[in-house]
C-alpha cells in the first residue's frame, strides 16, 4: 500500500506559544511585522517569534527547554 501525505502550514492560523500573538503579526518587542521578527523553528518542530524564544531560553526559569514540549531547545538547522 502506498500512502502520500502532504502537510501544509498557514502562519495566519497560528500563534506564538510564548506571547500568544499571531505569527503573521509581530511579537510585543516589535513595532511592525516583517524581517525583524522572523519565525524560528526548534528541532522539536515548534515555532516561535525570534525575540520570544531568545528571551525564553535565556531566562533562568526555562532551563533552555521548549515552552511547548519541554525538550531541550535546539534551533532547527
Amino acid at each position: 500500500m502506498k500512502v502520500n501525505i502532504f502537510l501544509t502550514w498557514d502562519a495566519q492560523d497560528e500563534t506564538c506559544g510564548i506571547c500568544r500573538m499571531a505569527f503573521d503579526g509581530c511579537c510585543p518587542d516589535c513595532k511592525l511585522p516583517g524581517d525583524d521578527c522572523p519565525l524560528i523553528w526548534g528541532a522539536c518542530n515548534h515555532a516561535f517569534h525570534l525575540h520570544c524564544i531568545l528571551k525564553w531560553v535565556n531566562s533562568q526559569t526555562s532551563q533552555a527547554h521548549c515552552p511547548m514540549c519541554r525538550r531541550e531547545w535546539q534551533f532547527k538547522g
